[in-house]
């Protein structure tokens, strides 16, 4: 048997073969999981932002805006793949431009802009790890 290069194998008779595949390696089962953690970390994110929005009468809680720093730092490194980059960027810039333009609504507008102020808390380090994360692979 001779080896032809482009993927067929010359039988002794005249006839051809097509060359076997190489099996594609199993993806990483641990992938999914770390976006499965970063999902869940997402929303627990989000929701302690809104609880402590809506709970919050006067000025920021210090551990509540740690927490979500913190939170927002393992979101930026785990959950957002270099495809949600621009989206997430752009999200991010929209919250941050506009928490507090809600202010003017009536009767809930400062507690809209407290909650937007701990979303923003959250989202601002996870924007700040993916821009890094952008920059980097455009270094590439």
């Amino acid at each position: 048997m001779f080896k032809y290069g482009l993927g067929f194998n010359i039988l002794k008779g005249g006839g051809m073969k097509m060359a076997k595949r190489k099996k594609k390696a199993p993806k990483r089962k641990a992938v999914k999981a770390d976006k499965n953690i970063g999902y869940w970390i997402f929303l627990v994110g989000i929701f302690i932002a809104i609880i402590a929005g809506l709970v919050t009468t006067e000025g920021v809680n210090p551990s509540v805006v740690w927490v979500l720093a913190v939170l927002g730092l393992i979101v930026g490194l785990i959950n957002v793949t270099i495809k949600e980059e621009v989206p997430f960027l752009v999200a991010a810039l929209v919250l941050i431009t506009a928490a507090g333009y809600l202010a003017v609504i009536p009767f809930i507008g400062q507690t809209l802009v407290t909650i937007l102020y701990y979303i923003v808390t959250f989202v601002a380090p996870a924007s700040i790890v993916v821009a890094l994360k952008a920059i980097y692979h455009f270094g590439k």
